[in-house]
């Protein structure tokens, strides 16, 4: 299964670091879902037999929620895809956050301090440029 994610960020300041300081923080996220049932079908509104409901937003706990969906048993899928505009920049380390505080090991590449993939277990998050 693919899916194709976007994160919508805010800034909010963080007086760790000094008073004018701020920081992005998801707001948003958005996934829109597809397997190899679905894939040539243009709407996504129209569910699939196969994955069900193809989009999906998380405005909770969002990169948590998005985790929480991508690890729901999928018997037909072996390995679940996740693909982001940006990642390297920021969904990436969002996502990484989140999984070291589940004491999860992902494995990483990166070119300096962009990460071009991440994978975990059955989820792979790949950068879309």
């Amino acid at each position: 299964m693919y899916c194709i994610y976007f994160t919508i960020l805010r800034q909010q300041k963080n007086k760790t670091y000094s008073d004018t300081a701020k920081e992005h923080v998801p707001n948003l996220v958005c996934v829109q879902q597809f397997c190899a049932n679905c894939e040539e079908i243009e709407d996504c509104s129209i569910a699939c037999d196969r994955c069900g409901r193809r989009r999906h937003s998380f405005w909770n706990d969002h990169v948590g929620d998005l985790l929480t969906y991508l690890c729901e048993p999928r018997p037909w899928a072996s390995k679940i895809v996740a693909i982001a505009h940006k990642a390297k920049a920021f969904d990436l380390h969002f996502n990484l956050n989140r999984a070291i505080k589940l004491k999860w090991k992902p494995e990483l590449i990166a070119n300096g301090l962009k990460m071009i993939s991440m994978k975990m277990e059955h989820l792979l998050f790949l950068d879309s440029v």
